[in-house]
C-alpha cells in the first residue's frame, strides 16, 4: 500500500462485491458500485465545467451520500466539505475564503448556503439520493460551467481536500491536502490498526471532519473494509447503531465517548452480542480515566491516537499490539516526530517542548498566508502548536496547547493536568479546564465540571480533593458545576474561549 498516492488507489483493494458503505434502512453499496459512483461523478463534474483542482464546497448532511459525495468529488476534483449548521454569514465567508467554484446540496435544501452562493455568484449543483443503487448512491445536475479545465481523475500532487483550521484564536488559515497526503495518512491509519476486508466501522464522526474523513472512512476503505454511516453522533441511538451494523471498530472524540459510557450500563447485552476488536479515539486527549472505564466496559483496548488537520489527520498512536501506555498518545505513526525549543533546536527524550512533525501526509503550507508559514515551519519541520514530551521509549505525551497554557503570575499551568487530577474523583463525568482572566497575575485557573448522574459534590470538597493531588497555585479559583460543557461543532471541548462563553470576563 505505500506506492497507493490517489484515491482511485485507495478504493482499489476492495473486491467488487464486498459491502464498502452501509447505512440504516438502506441497501449496501459494494465497491463495484462506489467504484461506478466515482467514475460517473467525475463525468457529471467535467460536463458541468468542474475538474481537478477546482474547489467544490459540500453541504450535506451526515450519512452515507456525504461519504460518497466526499469521495467521489475528491477523485476528480477538490472536495471542501463544510459544516451544515453554518449561518449564512458563516457560508459566506468560507466559500469566498476558499475561492469555491460550485457548492453541492441535497436536493430540497433549505440551507443558507445556497443565499450564500447566489450571492457570491456560485454555482449550485443538486445532489438527489439514489438509494435502489445502495446507500450513498446519488445523481448529480445543475447548469454547466464553463469547459472543464483538467478534466479526467485527480493526481497525486493534485488538492484533494480543503479545510480550514478552527480560528479559536485568530482567521481561520486554509489547509490544503493533496491526493498524496490524504492517500499517505490513509494507509498509515490503516496499518495501526491492522485494518482488514472483515472490519466494520461505525463511524458517529462528522464528516466535515478531518477525523471522521481519514479515520473514519478512508482508512478502513483503504483495506476493503467497511463503513457503516450513521446520521451523526446520537448517544441514545449509538446502541441501536451498533446492534444494526454489527461492527468491528469506531472512532470518536473523548466527549462522544463518555456519553456513550452514561449508555452502556442499559445496554450490556448489545455488548456482548457484537464484541469490538477496539476502540479509537483522537481530536484531543483522552483521560486516563475514561480509557479505563471503556475497556472494562466493552472488553476492548481502547487506541488512543494523535491527529490534526495540517497532518491529514494522524501523527502518533498507541499500538494495537504491545505497550500501550495510558496518558500517551502513543508513538510516532506515519511521519517522524519530534520535540523542539523555540529556537528551533531539537530536544532530547524527557524535555518538554513543541511537538514537530515533519512526512509525507503533513501540508506543504497553508494558502495564501506567508506569515503563518514562517511561523509554523522550522528547518523543514511543521510545528504543531503542541506542548508535549517524549519519553526514551519514543511515547509521546502532550502538556497541553501552548496557546492553551495557563500563565498564572508567571506560573505555567498544563490545564489537562488539573483535569486529570479532577478526573480522579467519583463524582466528576466531564471536566475542562481554563483561564480566567485576573487583574494581577493576568490569568488564572478555573474549571467546569459535570457530575454523574445521581451523585453529588461541592466545590469545596473538590478543592479539597485537589490539594491532596496538585500544587496549590494550580488549583482552580472557581468550579462551576454544568449540566453540559459547550463544545465546538466536531464534538471537542473547547478551552478558549469558555471564560466569556461562561460570562467569567
Amino acid at each position: 500500500m505505500t506506492s497507493v498516492r490517489t484515491f482511485e488507489g485507495l478504493l482499489a483493494s476492495g473486491r467488487a462485491d464486498d459491502v464498502a458503505i452501509a447505512a440504516p434502512n438502506a441497501a449496501p453499496l459494494t465497491y463495484a458500485g462506489l467504484r461506478a459512483l466515482v467514475a460517473e461523478t467525475i463525468a457529471s463534474l467535467n460536463q458541468l465545467g468542474i475538474a481537478r483542482n477546482d474547489r467544490v464546497a459540500i453541504v450535506l448532511p451526515n450519512g452515507p451520500e456525504m461519504a460518497t459525495a466526499f469521495i467521489a468529488i475528491a477523485s476528480g476534483a477538490t472536495s471542501a466539505p463544510l459544516n451544515p449548521t453554518y449561518r449564512t454569514d458563516e457560508f459566506e465567508f468560507y466559500m469566498s475564503d476558499l475561492n469555491a467554484r460550485a457548492l453541492i446540496v441535497e436536493e430540497g435544501s433549505s440551507s443558507p448556503a445556497l443565499a450564500a452562493a447566489k450571492k457570491l455568484g456560485i454555482t449550485v449543483l443538486t445532489l438527489a439520493p439514489d438509494p435502489k443503487r445502495g446507500a450513498g448512491a446519488f445523481t448529480l445536475s445543475g447548469e454547466a460551467n464553463g469547459a472543464a479545465a483538467l478534466p479526467g481523475r485527480a493526481e497525486a500532487s493534485d488538492v484533494a481536500l480543503i479545510l480550514h483550521t478552527s480560528g479559536t484564536t485568530s482567521r481561520p488559515k486554509i489547509v490544503p491536502l493533496t491526493q498524496a497526503n490524504v492517500a499517505k495518512s490513509a494507509d498509515n491509519i490503516a496499518a495501526t490498526l491492522e485494518f482488514t476486508a472483515s472490519d466494520r466501522g461505525l463511524n458517529v464522526m462528522p464528516l466535515f471532519h478531518i477525523h471522521g474523513l481519514i479515520a473514519g472512512l478512508l482508512a478502513p476503505l483503504s483495506r476493503g473494509g467497511s463503513v457503516f454511516c450513521t446520521p451523526g453522533f446520537n448517544a441514545l441511538k449509538f446502541f441501536a447503531a451498533m446492534e444494526e451494523s454489527n461492527p468491528t471498530w469506531y472512532t470518536a472524540v473523548p466527549t462522544m465517548h463518555q456519553a456513550i459510557l452514561t449508555r452502556a450500563g442499559h445496554n450490556k447485552d448489545v455488548i456482548a452480542r457484537h464484541p469490538l476488536r477496539f476502540i479509537r479515539s483522537s481530536s484531543s486527549s483522552l483521560p486516563p480515566q475514561v480509557i479505563t472505564e471503556l475497556e472494562a466496559t466493552f472488553h476492548a483496548p481502547v487506541i488512543e491516537a494523535y491527529g490534526m488537520t495540517e497532518a491529514a489527520h494522524q501523527m502518533a498512536s498507541n499500538p494495537l499490539h504491545g505497550v500501550r501506555k495510558l496518558g500517551s498518545v502513543g508513538i510516532a505513526a506515519g511521519p517522524e516526530v519530534a520535540i523542539m525549543d523555540e529556537d528551533g533546536k531539537l530536544l532530547g527524550a524527557g524535555e518538554v517542548g513543541e511537538i514537530v512533525i515533519r512526512g509525507d501526509n503533513v501540508t506543504a503550507g497553508y494558502e495564501n498566508n506567508p506569515r503563518a508559514n514562517a511561523e509554523a515551519f522550522a528547518n523543514g519541520w511543521f510545528r504543531t502548536g503542541d506542548q508535549g514530551v517524549i519519553d526514551s521509549g519514543g511515547y509521546v505525551s502532550l502538556t497541553g496547547r501552548l496557546k492553551e497554557i495557563i500563565n498564572r503570575g508567571g506560573e505555567k499551568i498544563s490545564p489537562r493536568e488539573v483535569d486529570e487530577a479532577l478526573m480522579d474523583h467519583p463524582a466528576i463525568l466531564q471536566v475542562v479546564t481554563f483561564a480566567v482572566p485576573h487583574d494581577k497575575l493576568g490569568e488564572d485557573v478555573a474549571a467546569a465540571v459535570v457530575l454523574r448522574e445521581g451523585i453529588t459534590a461541592t466545590e469545596q470538597e473538590l478543592r479539597a480533593f485537589l490539594s491532596q493531588r496538585i500544587a496549590a497555585f494550580k488549583t482552580p479559583r472557581k468550579i462551576l458545576f454544568l449540566t453540559e460543557i459547550p463544545k465546538g461543532a466536531t464534538g471537542k471541548l473547547q478551552r478558549i474561549g469558555l471564560a466569556q462563553k461562561l460570562g467569567l470576563c
